[in-house]
């Protein structure tokens, strides 16, 4: 206590010293106590723990396929999971084996930049973004959090799915198909496929060069000289019509696949569309003609969308710079895994450029993408190929099922992707040959010089100096 003077005592002095003292043993007690820390896995050593090997499953199913899986062991026992795209080659991934081998698995961003120079557009980027997935997914297990958590933590606790739909040459049925995606399977953001060759045979709808060679038939859009006519677009606008009378106008409709139609064209079928309001019209002419699609979304009062096919941030960021698009359309698969993905939405959102998700293969690359989507603050919808494939969901466990509930994924909590394989259900679905995460020894020692600049050259120089 204060004494006269404004001084403490000397026995007040002893008292509170010993009190002190007292509460810090009894606090130090108290959290010998308390459990030990939840976010480390105590089984681990993460500064010792190294990539040993890197398997693959591949697993066939309807839709866009095959879907090679590919799983990163380590010395520890942990493991990771990712997924080569759809219709790629598990090549793609086992050639990047040996620059992994021995490598610790939590530098990620130190070895996708040591393996990013072997991805490309397309399927090409495949493998690297099977290893970058699996890079995560062993991440998130050796600190025990989800992998949305270590890009920030998330904006939402489910993502929303939107479904593509089977085709029908009947405007009638193909729109029942799509009210059924809606009422029966509780889809909340549909996609159609409307293309020329839904009408093509009927004479008068569509101007093209007779016998295309196959050649000819794959060239990019503008070199084909294909349009529609005018009849054309009424004949296909039916189909629009037939749709939005089934599902109302109140639900996101998409539309993708319009065939291989010159610029003009395309225009005209974006007026001709502005009354269903479509959400967007998607890859409509090759993404890298990207002051052709400035043209085509200066035009069209119906919304553009690309990027399915698009490696890296820096083509997003250049068309979203430009404003070529309305919405991008990244495949994780492609884009170049769960941290660009993340990078590229950031970069569109300080643009003003919304980002919806292009997928088409199994659970593992979708919850990447779920991942990826929950951290993400411009996120729209992701893509789902499989929704009439009945034993889709039952290719993983760990996490709720149904997988896809009422149009949506729950973002799951569970440390990594959150999610196990369920071994029967892959050996079931496997590729025809293909075999289950068997070791692969005979990569283990691909080499070649990966250097991109004149290194070699450089070391020579500073020795002679």
């Amino acid at each position: 206590m204060l004494e006269g003077n404004g001084k403490i005592g000397r026995r007040d002095l002893f008292k509170t010293s010993a009190g002190i003292m007292g509460g810090a043993l009894l606090s130090r007690e108290a959290a010998a106590e308390q459990p030990a820390q939840r976010n480390v896995n105590t089984n681990s050593s993460p500064s010792a723990l190294r990539v040993t090997d890197m398997r693959v499953a591949i697993v066939a199913k309807p839709g866009p396929s095959p879907c090679p899986i590919i799983r990163l062991d380590t010395n520890q026992g942990v493991y990771g999971l990712g997924e080569v795209r759809d219709g790629a080659s598990p090549t793609y991934a086992l050639f990047l084996k040996s620059r992994l081998l021995n490598e610790n698995p939590l530098n990620i961003t130190y070895l996708f930049e040591k393996i990013k120079q072997f991805g490309y557009h397309g399927r090409q980027a495949g493998g690297v973004v099977a290893v970058e997935e699996a890079l995560w997914d062993i991440a998130g297990k050796v600190y025990n959090v989800p992998i949305y958590q270590m890009l920030g933590g998330k904006f939402r606790d489910r993502v929303r799915i939107y479904a593509d739909t089977e085709e029908s040459q009947d405007p009638k049925v193909f729109a029942q198909r799509l009210k059924a995606r809606k009422e029966e399977m509780g889809i909340t953001w549909l996609k159609m496929d409307v293309g020329i060759n839904l009408v093509e045979k009927i004479p008068g709808t569509v101007t093209q060069p007779a016998e295309l060679t196959p050649f000819e038939q794959r060239i990019p859009h503008p070199f084909v000289a294909t349009e529609v006519t005018e009849k054309g677009i009424e004949k296909l606008s039916e189909y629009v019509q037939a749709a939005r009378e089934a599902v109302g106008m109140e639900i996101p409709l998409s539309m993708d696949h319009l065939g291989h139609l010159g610029v003009n064209s395309i225009i005209r079928l974006g007026k001709a569309y502005e009354k269903f309001n479509l959400s967007w019209m998607e890859d409509v002419i090759p993404w890298q003609y990207s002051d052709m699609l400035k043209h085509i979304t200066d035009e069209s009062p119906t919304p553009i969308c690309t990027g399915e096919d698009i490696y890296l941030k820096e083509d997003f960021i250049k068309l979203c710079e430009k404003h070529a698009v309305s919405k991008i359309h990244p495949d994780i698969s492609t884009s170049g895994g769960i941290l660009e993905t993340h990078k590229i939405g950031n970069a569109a959102m300080e643009l003003g450029v919304p980002m919806a998700m292009h997928y088409a293969g199994t659970p593992v690359g979708a919850m990447a993408s779920v991942h990826c989507a929950a951290a993400t603050a411009n996120f729209l919808a992701c893509e789902n190929h499989s929704l009439d494939v009945p034993w889709w969901g039952d290719l993983v466990e760990g996490i709720d099922k149904p997988v896809i509930n009422k149009g949506w994924i729950t973002v799951p909590d569970k440390p990594g992707l959150g999610i196990t394989l369920n071994d029967d259900v892959v050996k079931q679905h496997l590729a025809r040959g293909a075999t289950f995460f068997e070791p692969t020894p005979q990569w283990n020692q691909e080499r070649s010089g990966d250097w991109l600049w004149s290194r070699i050259q450089a070391e020579k120089s500073l020795r002679v100096g």
